[in-house]
């Protein structure tokens, strides 16, 4: 089972990589926003609480987002050949509950997939994804109050990444091809 923690900053490419890693390997994708935007519009009992935070502009707990993940990951079944966690974990606390939630189901992380890429490429791939996209938060501003909270929040996942002998570190510049060779080495040494 080849369960995967892709990673990187936003911009980084992980939904481009992602996408190509479900055709090729046949993974499951759990995204978090997409998981919570579905639970939210099923009226779910996880999804009305999950809204009432998000309502509040307050955070999920993580208790609360490992419960939605589980759920979300029991569905893929048993013998799944593995899931792409994709904006999930955020923080060391969430990656050891969600390292705890598949051990508890005889399962774990194959591998994190960290495309690292440069600062100014972030920002320019972000601002002409809004551009293109019309999305308002990739505005110059709100890019770099995200890219503080990942440096400050979400990057020191790395260490403890290593430390658990997981982490695989991807040059996200250059062509999508190339990007996506690479990972597929690492995919098919798992």
């Amino acid at each position: 089972m080849k369960n995967i923690v892709i990673f990187g900053a936003p911009g980084s490419g992980k939904g481009t990589q992602s996408d190509l890693l479900i055709k090729k390997y046949g993974l499951g994708h759990i995204s978090t926003g997409d998981v919570l935007r579905s639970e939210i519009k099923a009226g779910t009992d996880l999804g009305r609480t999950a809204a009432d935070y998000i309502n509040k502009g307050q955070l999920i707990p993580d208790e609360l987002m490992v419960s939605i993940l589980a759920g979300v990951y029991d569905g893929f079944g048993k013998d799944h050949p593995g899931v792409i966690f994709d904006g999930f974990p955020r923080t060391i606390p969430q990656a050891e509950a969600l390292k705890q939630m598949l051990a508890d189901r005889g399962h774990r992380i194959a591998a994190m997939i960290e495309l690292d890429v440069p600062e100014d490429e972030l920002m320019a791939r972000l601002i002409k994804r809004g551009q293109e996209s019309g999305r308002s938060d990739d505005n110059a501003d709100t890019i770099r109050k995200r890219l503080d909270v990942y440096h400050s929040q979400t990057q020191p996942l790395i260490k403890w990444y290593q430390d658990e002998g997981l982490h695989h570190h991807i040059n996200g510049l250059g062509t999508l091809e190339r990007i996506f060779a690479d990972i597929c080495q690492v995919t098919d040494n798992l």
